[in-house]
C-alpha cells in the first residue's frame, strides 16, 4: 500500500492537477509522508514543494480517503490517497518535479490515474466538478 496525502482544490468546477516530469497522466498535488509528519506537515510541505504556495494550516480539512491500484505500479499495489481541501497564499506554479500545471474538468477523467478517477467521481456525484 502506498500511502498518499492530495490536496482537492476546485475553483469554477474544475480541479487544479499536475503532471510531474516522465509522467502520463495528471496526479492531484500531494505526496508521501516524510517520517514523524501529520498529513497536515505533510500536506504543506508537497504544496510548497510542488505549486510554491503556502498552504493556510487552520484551513485544512479533511475531503475523503480514496483507494485504488496505483499507476506505473504491479498489479496489486495499491494507493490510499488521503485528501484535503485548504486555502493558501500565492499563485499555483509547476516547481520541482512537476512539469505542468492545469485545470481540469469531468471531461478530463481518462487524463489521470485510477485513484484520481475515483476522486473526479465522487467531485461529479457532489457537483463540484464540471463537464469541461
Amino acid at each position: 500500500m502506498i500511502d498518499k496525502i492530495a490536496w482537492i482544490h476546485v475553483v469554477d468546477g474544475r480541479i487544479l492537477s499536475t503532471r510531474s516530469r516522465g509522467k502520463d497522466v495528471y496526479y492531484l498535488p500531494g505526496g508521501k509522508r516524510e517520517p514523524g509528519e501529520t498529513d497536515t506537515e505533510t500536506l504543506i510541505r508537497e504544496i510548497r514543494e510542488e505549486l510554491d504556495v503556502a498552504i493556510t494550516p487552520e484551513s485544512v480539512t479533511p475531503a475523503g480517503t480514496f483507494e485504488a491500484q496505483a499507476h506505473g505500479h504491479a498489479a496489486g499495489t495499491l494507493v490510499r490517497m488521503t485528501c484535503y481541501t485548504a486555502e493558501y497564499r500565492g499563485t499555483p506554479k509547476a516547481s520541482s518535479e512537476i512539469e505542468e500545471v492545469e485545470w481540469l474538468g469531468y471531461a478530463d477523467r481518462g487524463r489521470v490515474s485510477a485513484v484520481d478517477r475515483i476522486i473526479f467521481d465522487h467531485l461529479r456525484e457532489t457537483g463540484q466538478l464540471t463537464l469541461s
